[in-house]
């Protein structure tokens, strides 16, 4: 696949999409893209999170280590390790290839450098991260309150 090939499919990504296209040239230009055999691990959770890596082809089986959570697939266009991509952090899960699949490799330290030469695409990353914690937020205390509620001894 060539760069504008890549750019084109990185736009399908809605986290990465919002960044703008020159922003993501940059992201295309220095990321690598890797095959994966089918069964075979990308990555395994607790280990250290370097990158995020954009499945372009096939699809992967993510795995709580905890088993709290069942097993999902994600396949082309999902992006794995989002957080990854701008703090340090660990894998919660292990990602296997359920079927032949490529990836784009996006290495943490060339997205912050992208963000630095792009501070408008660090900006709107921002606000999504703010918008996604207030969501989140929103999601708990409607939670708890239905569990605070559903605990009331009746009178």
């Amino acid at each position: 696949m060539s760069i504008e090939d890549d750019i084109l499919f990185i736009e399908r990504v809605p986290t990465l999409r919002m960044l703008g296209r020159e922003a993501l040239r940059i992201l295309a230009i220095g990321a690598e893209n890797r095959q994966v055999r089918k069964g075979e691990v990308l990555f395994v959770a607790g280990e250290a999170a370097d990158c995020g890596y954009v499945i372009q082809e096939g699809a992967f089986r993510l795995e709580s280590p905890s088993r709290s959570l069942a097993d999902i697939i994600v396949g082309a266009g999902a992006l794995l390790g989002e957080l990854a991509l701008i703090t340090e952090t660990k894998r919660p899960a292990t990602a296997t290839a359920s079927e032949p699949s490529t990836v784009i490799r996006i290495s943490r330290s060339l997205f912050l450098k992208m963000l630095e030469g792009y501070p408008n695409a660090a900006h709107i990353l921002r606000d999504q991260i703010v918008a996604r914690a207030q969501r989140a937020l929103t999601e708990m205390s409607d939670i708890r309150a239905m569990l605070d509620t559903s605990q009331t001894p009746p009178q």
